[in-house]
């Protein structure tokens, strides 16, 4: 099959994702109303410079999402789909998708994850401890945001916590949207690299960690291979840091905006109204701008637009999260409503992974940093906060405070 995007530049193509206002940081860019209320799909340019149909409406995203004749396998459209050269799940359709992701399933279910949660709540509070004797201003991000996640998830896989600036500054370049390809591809492949030389050290010396468990279950067993072990290992790297501290530090923006719904977090001790509130949160702030792509392999309609075989589509989360099909009054933060059904982690097969750590992680960083720091405030004007409008994961690169 041939692939009908090229890397020619279409003047007169919006740029996807579009840059967030500076005045309304917290909401997507005002095109997105624009598009959904649109007949059809729009048509865009990519980061790499391919087209591609950006799919923005709640429900044609579910159909996208949920349709099996739009590809995510990374090695049948190399050209299209971000790829890396030792496959990884997320980047497979089933069924080697399935069997993959089903032997990572266990270490991320709502049980493993709670399992967690008194070892997450001393991480959180540590990182509070020693934030706040350092005094004000700091930057929530470096202190709090980023720190509480890369531990997290350097504890479960098994990596050294010690590396974590290493792993944490090729995940920026590899989340950046304008890096070039060379850019992305060598920290993509430095970061292999070095999963690479941690599943052959583990092989000598296992430990309790989901990538001593995958060597022992699986490569051993002739399942996996070592460079798919580490491969996984490095997307697990990757998405249970980056996403989480972004979630993390615009979250905490938002509730500062906010002050009557922070109240809603802090002075409650209901776990389940704290959970709900984080719901609301990711699907307020949907961070994930361009992360899913997908190549259609037969020609198919998708909300009333025909999609030719080879033509690459997107879905747009943080309009489809803002859609009044789904919720009335979407663009307001209203932390005690119902928002299930968001689609902030994805929708379908490929649905985020990593969401049950994820949800648990904000349900305890959130309300003890509001009932540590009753008086915490942005120690700077909002308009001088650096936001990610550079990333493929929206988010805040420092957030400077002050209590």
């Amino acid at each position: 099959m041939s692939i009908t995007t090229d890397t020619h530049d279409h003047t007169g193509l919006p740029v996807f994702p579009g840059t967030r206002s500076q005045r309304c940081p917290l909401d997507p860019p005002a095109e997105y109303a624009d598009w959904r209320q649109a007949e059809g799909l729009q048509r865009v340019r990519m980061w790499n410079g391919h087209t591609a149909w950006v799919v923005t409406r709640y429900e044609d995203v579910r159909a996208v999402l949920g349709d099996p004749r739009l590809s995510a396998d990374a090695q049948r459209y190399p050209s299209v789909l971000p790829h890396t050269q030792v496959p990884a799940f997320p980047r497979m359709d089933d069924p080697e998708h399935a069997r993959l992701r089903r032997m990572l399933t266990a270490d991320f279910t709502v049980k493993r994850v709670e399992t967690m949660r008194p070892e997450i709540h001393e991480i959180v509070e540590r990182f509070l401890d020693k934030m706040i004797s350092k005094g004000w201003p700091a930057d929530l991000v470096r202190a709090f945001a980023l720190p509480i996640p890369s531990l997290v998830i350097s504890l479960l896989l098994g990596v050294p916590y010690d590396d974590h600036e290493f792993f944490q500054q090729h995940s920026a370049t590899m989340n950046r949207a304008d890096a070039s390809p060379q850019e992305k591809g060598q920290a993509s492949g430095e970061l292999f690299g070095y999963l690479l030389g941690l599943v052959e050290r583990k092989e000598r010396e296992p430990g309790d960690d989901l990538i001593s468990r995958l060597l022992a279950e699986r490569v051993a067993t002739g399942q996996l291979s070592r460079e798919e072990a580490a491969m996984n290992g490095m997307i697990l790297l990757f998405a249970g840091h980056e996403t989480t501290a972004n979630m993390i530090g615009l979250g905490t923006l938002a509730l500062l905006q906010n002050p009557d719904q922070a109240a809603r977090i802090r002075d409650t001790d209901d776990p389940a109204v704290v959970a709900n509130a984080v719901e609301e949160l990711l699907r307020y702030l949907s961070i994930a701008q361009d992360m899913i792509v997908r190549v259609a392999t037969e020609d198919l309609t998708i909300g009333g637009h025909l999609i030719r075989a080879g033509e690459a589509v997107t879905v747009n989360l943080p309009a489809a999260n803002r859609d009044t099909v789904f919720l009335d009054q979407p663009d307001t933060v209203d932390l005690g409503r119902n928002t299930r059904g968001h689609l902030a982690f994805g929708y379908g097969v490929h649905q985020c992974l990593g969401q049950n750590l994820a949800r648990v992680e904000l349900q305890v960083a959130l309300p003890a940093l509001l009932r540590r720091l009753p008086g915490l405030r942005l120690a700077v004007p909002l308009e001088e906060v650096k936001f990610r409008h550079d990333m493929s994961a929206y988010g805040v690169h420092e957030l400077p405070v002050a209590w």
